[in-house]
């Protein structure tokens, strides 16, 4: 348990600061991340992408939050059918559900996946 705490912890933190250039205005795209403890394919993302996730173009339109599947769905978003798979990566814009990814297999089938969903965010205006 405590482990699992503190791996939260530090996933938050890198989180936080790799994303902290995005955090300059308003932001219009997210990239919601539904997870699980214990999730395998969840723990390799972290590894392979979470590091450098916020520093991409995409990291840049779609800052990356963690959700613990077991929480739910967060209120300010609506889903256009519920996550069921960890990780699920759901493209949310202004609350509303753009697109989704449903597991993780690669990098570069994730960056693949990732780059065509955020072809489809609305520019922000200003």
């Amino acid at each position: 348990m405590r482990n699992s705490v503190i791996r939260r912890v530090l996933v938050g933190l890198v989180v936080g600061f790799s994303c902290l250039p995005a955090t300059h205005g308003a932001q219009a795209g997210e990239l919601v991340m539904f997870e699980r403890p214990g999730c395998v394919y969840c723990r390799r993302f972290e590894q392979d992408v979470l590091p450098i996730y916020g520093r991409t173009d995409e990291g840049q339109r779609a800052p990356l939050r963690l959700v613990d599947l077991s929480d739910g769905v967060p209120a300010d978003m609506a889903l256009a059918a519920p996550v069921r798979f960890a990780p699920t990566f759901v493209l949310v814009d202004h609350g509303r559900e753009i697109g989704r990814i449903t597991g993780y297999a690669s990098d570069e089938a994730f960056w693949g996946l990732l780059g065509a969903l955020t072809d489809k965010l609305m520019p922000d205006r200003p």
